[in-house]
């Protein structure tokens, strides 16, 4: 099976996921928050500056735990779509 190559939308999607997920991350150490996701800290790394663009959606998951990031926010920004607070409580 060959991968189609992603295109400026999901390109410019993982840009959006990557910054949503270092402003979690704020000053926590990348390699305590990668650990804590079960990743190593190079794809934390390559999420969040975006050079890996489309993590897979377990990767996703164990992030949004380790953030404490709602997994449908995360979804949403993805999207481009910020969701307030209120709206995944």
């Amino acid at each position: 099976m060959v991968r189609q190559p992603l295109t400026p939308q999901q390109l410019e999607a993982g840009r959006r996921l990557g910054a949503r997920l270092r402003r979690a991350r704020a000053d926590r150490d990348l390699v305590e928050v990668a650990t804590a996701a079960g990743i190593s800290p190079e794809t934390l790394r390559k999420i969040e500056t975006g050079r890996l663009p489309s993590p897979g959606f377990g990767t996703i998951v164990c992030l949004g735990a380790a953030l404490d990031v709602p997994v449908e926010e995360l979804a949403a920004t993805w999207h481009g779509a910020e969701v307030g607070l209120e709206a995944v409580s």
